[in-house]
């Protein structure tokens, strides 16, 4: 059955204030999943009867393909899923509404009252049959650019949807659309900007630090680390297999280091550079905590490489803490939000030498003051260290 049309005169429309709603009063809700709760209630209020609805948005994460936003009877939010990228090739996608829907159909309406042997096969169906819903609707949502969502109803009502409820929800579409395409641009702009430069500056962009040379200084400790000998891996492995091993390297480093407290700027070939600012009371020891996680995770991965042949992969981390200059550095028109200064340059200086000396993790003296009584440091001695005056004392940390 098609949806009926948005502007027939002779339909009721009892959507009438949810449509006001939804297109003058949402502007200051951020969350899409907020607004489609909010919107199924009202619909609801309005004399449509809804039960049960669910939003499908592609949204294109590094982790996740989509989202899926679920809302029911008597919820004040919706419930949001992840998506996989290779849901399609899983039997909950293959023949469901969603699969229809991005194949072409305009709409799937399916009489949830009848005998299943006859309707359309698939687990959502029987799903919600065991929930006493009567019948259901799935319906594209486009977005510009011919971007593709669903928004799917269902209704435990007798007789399922009459046709006016199917009016009222098609009116919607429209606006549903442009309201949840706005939340969407908003939501992956955050997205590619804390993907690509990290959550703290992807925060300052957004609030508008984006004029070249704008930016700060901030006291924290600095983390750079570098793999070994990694280009005669490069010159003598086949790509995608150096792109595998690169991705579980950088895996077994960043995922610590995000879950004390840290935060990457850069990926830089086959090292990176992470910062713990000082405004963290536990700055330098939730650093250490980080690398020695890592540490365990990077063996791990070895152990597992080394079952398919692959060769083990070495590394080294410098470790100082110093202030450093925060902000955007680049051309007129490309620009680089990440930092420099002095105590930059001893953290690289570092990592270089803990091949020379054969440790794997190397601090500076600035920053053993901050941990040595919590934590077994190994001293070095001092060393000479390009571009310092100085020889620096160093420490080694062995997690």
């Amino acid at each position: 059955m098609d949806a009926p049309s948005h502007t027939d005169p002779a339909i009721v429309r009892p959507d009438t204030d949810v449509l006001h709603w939804l297109t003058n009063e949402t502007r200051d809700e951020r969350f899409i999943d907020n607004i489609f709760a909010e919107l199924c209630n009202r619909l609801q209020r309005a004399g449509i009867p809804v039960k049960r609805a669910t939003l499908h948005i592609l949204i294109y994460h590094p982790q996740w393909l989509g989202a899926r936003m679920m809302w029911a009877d008597g919820m004040r939010e919706a419930v949001i899923e992840g998506v996989d990228y290779d849901v399609g090739e899983r039997s909950e996608y293959i023949g469901s509404p969603a699969n229809e829907i991005h194949d072409g159909a305009t709409e799937v309406r399916e009489n949830l009252e009848r005998d299943p042997s006859l309707g359309r096969k698939h687990a959502v169906y029987d799903e919600m049959r065991a929930k006493g819903l009567t019948d259901y609707v799935a319906w594209p949502l486009y977005h510009t650019l011919g971007k593709q969502h669903l928004v799917t109803f269902a209704t435990d009502l007798p007789g399922g949807f009459e046709d006016t409820h199917l009016a009222g929800l098609s009116r919607l579409l429209p606006i549903l659309a442009l309201v949840s395409e706005i939340r969407m641009k908003n939501r992956l702009a955050r997205t590619l900007l804390e993907t690509y430069v990290g959550s703290h500056a992807s925060e300052l962009i957004l609030a508008g630090a984006t004029r070249r040379g704008s930016g700060t200084t901030v006291r924290a400790a600095i983390m750079i680390c570098d793999l070994r000998d990694f280009t005669g891996i490069s010159d003598n492995w086949p790509r995608d297999d150096v792109i595998e091993l690169l991705n579980g390297y950088f895996d077994a480093m960043s995922e610590p280091i995000a879950r004390h407290g840290g935060e990457i700027l850069k990926f830089i070939g086959d090292g990176l550079l992470a910062i713990f600012p000082l405004s963290q009371p536990q700055a330098c020891a939730n650093l250490l905590h980080a690398v020695a996680e890592a540490r365990q995770a990077m063996i791990a991965l070895n152990e597992k490489n080394g079952e398919t042949g692959r060769a083990p992969l070495n590394y080294g981390i410098g470790i100082h803490v110093g202030d450093v200059m925060y902000g955007n550095i680049g051309s007129r028109s490309r620009l680089d939000f990440t930092v420099i200064g002095p105590a930059v340059n001893m953290a690289s200086r570092l990592e270089s030498l803990t091949k020379q000396l054969g440790r794997t993790v190397l601090l500076s003296r600035a920053f053993a003051d901050f941990v040595e009584r919590d934590f077994d440091l190994e001293h070095v001695g001092e060393h000479p260290v390009r571009g310092f005056n100085s020889p620096i004392e160093l420490f080694a940390y062995h997690g």
